[in-house]
């Protein structure tokens, strides 16, 4: 990982979109499967009140993920978040959004966690991943949180946005 410390602050201030993967991200990363096959994941709270920081302070977020799971529908939608599900080409998909948007990779975040995250990592403007992110994507970000996924690391990132940008709620 590069020293991010000193350039952070005006990364986030170019930073019009945040995208996140969601299993490892949103999640633990672990997985409760029952007896008829439906999957449960671990969420953590309070990354709803985070995302609702990032819509007041004007960035736009958006949830990229490969897995096609009706918990990843459920949770985005509690949150009001947008969510592309079934995603194999991480990268397209976010150009899609950014497309729509007018922005451009530079005006992008991307919040990740293992190696299927990489193309995304590399291609934005301001590359995070998580506390327990695999190490081979590690050296890529420019902020690893101090939170692990599932576990306050979306709301920590949230939270980061609002300190640079001078947010002025708690």
């Amino acid at each position: 990982m590069a020293d991010a410390a000193s350039d952070l602050p005006d990364l986030v201030r170019k930073v019009r979109l945040v995208a996140f993967d969601f299993d490892g991200v949103f999640t633990d990363n672990t997985v409760i499967v029952d007896q008829d096959g439906r999957e449960s994941v671990r969420a953590y709270r309070g990354d709803g009140i985070g995302l609702r920081k990032l819509d007041r302070l004007g960035i736009a977020n958006v949830i990229i993920s490969s897995e096609v799971n009706p918990v990843v529908t459920a949770r985005a939608d509690k949150m009001a978040t947008r969510c592309l599900q079934g995603v194999e080409d991480k990268v397209a998909a976010l150009q899609s959004v950014l497309d729509e948007t007018g922005l451009t990779m530079g005006q992008t975040a991307f919040v990740g966690n293992d190696v299927n995250d990489l193309p995304c990592l590399e291609s934005v403007g301001l590359p995070i991943v998580v506390q327990d992110a695999h190490p081979d994507v590690v050296r890529f970000a420019r902020y690893r949180t101090a939170c692990r996924g599932g576990l306050g690391a979306v709301r920590e990132v949230c939270d980061l946005f609002a300190r640079v940008l001078g947010w002025p709620g708690p």
